[in-house]
């Protein structure tokens, strides 16, 4: 990609050159403890490119490639051909960016990517696999990265995380971050299943709702003892309270089986997540909040290759009454921790920016998965300055299960130092050294407190 890509003129190159070497923290991702562990060296660009990246398989259906090409057992030389085709004329498409950005930083790769092309950039980009043994750590080291926040169930052992802990030759630091959508959505068919694993790593069986709660209290404390700064939720249904609802008594049906009303199931997350607010506050963990996803829209796609596979698209508005209830509700008893709250759908962030600020210490997310391009981060950090401080964002994430995503992370540098560079030329910004100070605090500083 061109050196001058979204930086309009010298103001936003002078901007990004200091700013682009920086650090990377990556405080939410999908990169797995074990695959950072293992460290074993990749077998060619389609594993890395394609064995896991749901942004790319979209695409790839998009463009109305067969399956077996996507998710499939074609061989890799022709699942890359397939994507090089799609990829092609994908204008628009952050992805086309993306992936151009990263045969250059990773494999010094300059050519465009086409159905043309295909066959020689896959051999040259396996052939720097080889040469260089290149594996996951050496991609993280590479992108300058100091500390990886994966995302992990709350009955997880984190016995890799353990094992990263111990090691003194990796200077990065991989911390697990409390996930919780699994003990949070009774609705799964798998619930009571689910409820006996988390009852195991416990150590005492769950029964009740505050046997529940007792649980998740007891596995953050182990959480935190291995360094978990930061937690998170991205379920379909948001809480609301209902005063005719009793979540104890929800919370018996779903073990037992029974039908829960959605009245019954948003009131009894509106409890718990009451809760597991107070427990952050205590532990001084972040709570970030997921919204406005739609999970496993088709069915067929969904029993076909299952969850995760680019099947989730945007949910419905949630009002905001429902957003302000529920943060009030944490901070009505002091109980209300720092917390980031992202939205899939983009006529929220108006609603969110403006609840977010009436709460000390919430701030909205950054521009989310089908958001997360130059118009979407743009937008949502207009609307960020505009109805706040633009200072108190905590920046750009990964948010993926690629390790050569970090490229998102100078996609959205150039496109951060472009838009303040228009602030600093148009005289709306007086103060470069204040342009600074702020690109620091959004590229690296803000996302490192969290974790201090």
């Amino acid at each position: 990609m061109r050196e001058d890509l979204f930086l309009k003129g010298d103001t936003a190159k002078r901007l990004y050159e200091a700013v682009r070497c920086l650090p990377i923290v990556d405080y939410h991702c999908h990169l797995s403890p074990k695959e950072i562990l293992e460290d074993a060296m990749f077998s060619d660009i389609a594993q890395i490119w394609l064995s896991g990246d749901h942004y790319k398989w979209r695409l790839m259906r998009a463009c109305g490639v067969p399956e077996r090409l996507i998710t499939g057992d074609a061989p890799a030389r022709e699942k890359f051909r397939a994507y090089a085709d799609c990829i092609e004329t994908a204008v628009g498409n952050p992805l086309y960016v993306w992936s151009h950005m990263e045969l250059a930083m990773f494999f010094g790769i300059e050519d465009a990517l086409s159905a043309e092309t295909a066959d020689d950039i896959f051999d040259r980009a396996n052939a720097y696999i080889r040469e260089t043994a290149l594996s996951p750590r050496k991609l993280v080291l590479q992108s300058r990265v100091e500390l990886v926040a994966t995302t992990d169930d709350p009955a997880d052992s984190l016995e890799y995380h353990e094992q990263l802990a111990a090691e003194k030759d990796f200077p990065v630091r991989v911390v697990p971050s409390f996930r919780t959508d699994a003990a949070v959505n009774l609705k799964r068919a798998d619930y009571a299943a689910y409820m006996d694993r988390l009852s195991t790593a416990c150590g005492f069986e769950i029964k009740t709702l505050e046997d529940l709660k007792k649980a998740l209290s007891a596995r953050l404390d182990f959480f935190c003892a291995h360094g978990c700064r930061v937690s998170d939720v991205g379920i379909e249904a948001f809480p609301k309270r209902d005063d005719a609802c009793c979540a104890n008594e929800t919370f018996r049906k779903a073990l037992s089986g029974e039908a829960v009303s959605e009245a019954e199931y948003r009131n009894f997350l509106f409890d718990l997540y009451v809760f597991l607010a107070a427990e952050y506050k205590r532990h001084n963990v972040t709570m970030q909040l997921h919204l406005n996803v739609r999970r496993n829209a088709s069915t067929r796609l969904f029993e076909a290759v299952g969850p995760d596979a680019g099947g989730d698209c945007v949910g419905d508005p949630i009002p905001e009454r429902d957003v302000a209830a529920l943060l009030d509700a944490m901070d009505k008893d002091d109980g209300l921790p720092r917390a980031i709250l992202y939205t899939l759908e983009p006529s929220m962030y108006m609603a969110l920016a403006t609840t977010a600020g009436s709460f000390r210490g919430v701030v909205p997310g950054a521009a989310w998965w089908f958001c997360d391009h130059k118009r979407g981060m743009e937008e949502q950090m207009n609307i960020l300055a505009e109805t706040g401080h633009l200072a108190q964002f905590y920046g750009m994430l990964t948010d993926s299960r690629s390790f050569l995503s970090y490229a998102r992370h100078d996609y959205f540098r150039r496109v951060l130092c472009n838009r303040i560079a228009e602030e600093l030329d148009n005289g709306t910004l007086l103060s470069e050294t204040a342009a600074l100070k702020l690109l620091n605090r959004l590229c690296v500083e803000n996302s490192r407190a969290l974790f201090a």
